[in-house]
């Protein structure tokens, strides 16, 4: 292997790449659930007014959920992949079943929404305050309220725990994240600000490991290696 290519798995690897990839599924998510806390009401039963008047902004948020999806999986993969052996089988586990769940039930509650919005886009009038449209609604609003939700408190549990024990993140944004999560655990149906904890969250980790890694002395350039 050349030197060239060493030093390019290397980068692939630094926390600066998981940093980033933090970042940016933090400032995508937090804009997407922005863009539809302002155009949805809360109410679940809602009869559907906004489907002729705020979809676009919705479907906006719809387009950018890929690819906060994929940063998110980036940041996974270079965590997982910086601990290396120092990621036990059981946290490793239920920080990537966490966080998979987590992922495919935004991207399934997202497919609900858009295809509420599709349909609605033909007949508008005939889709409000049907039942297929409360149906929809009620299903979409338990996936991201209920169960996402909690699987983003397991994601920051598992994720705190693996920082607490090696490191790799300061200790009072493990010992918050801990704090968050178990908040939402317990009530996030209860609190309409929960759906911003897990964005915010990764966002201080991330500017905390990007940080640290800017002030870290650069590294000579090593030789090839065979």
């Amino acid at each position: 292997m050349s030197g060239k290519e060493t030093l390019t798995r290397a980068n692939l690897r630094t926390p600066k790449a998981a940093a980033v990839a933090g970042i940016v599924f933090s400032v995508l998510l937090i804009a997407i659930f922005w863009l539809i806390r302002l155009s949805v009401p809360g109410n679940p039963l809602e009869p559907g007014a906004w489907l002729m008047t705020h979809s676009d902004p919705v479907a906006l948020a719809l387009n950018l959920v890929p690819f906060a999806g994929i940063s998110f999986l980036w940041f996974i993969g270079v965590v997982r992949d910086r601990l290396g052996d120092l990621e036990g089988r059981f946290c490793s586990t239920v920080f990537l079943g966490s966080g998979l769940l987590f992922l495919a039930m935004l991207f399934s509650a997202a497919a609900i929404i858009g295809s509420t919005i599709l349909v609605a886009a033909v007949d508008p009038n005939s889709m409000m305050d049907t039942a297929s449209f409360h149906f929809a609604r009620g299903v979409a609003y338990n996936i991201m309220n209920v169960y996402a939700i909690k699987m983003a408190g397991v994601f920051m549990i598992s994720t705190s725990t693996v920082a607490l024990h090696t490191g790799f993140a300061p200790r009072w944004t493990a010992v918050l994240g801990i704090i968050l999560a178990l908040i939402i655990l317990l009530g996030s149906y209860y609190i309409t600000w929960s759906f911003i904890v897990l964005p915010v969250w990764v966002f201080l980790v991330s500017s905390c490991i990007l940080v640290a890694d800017l002030r870290r002395p650069p590294q000579t350039g090593a030789g090839s290696v065979n």
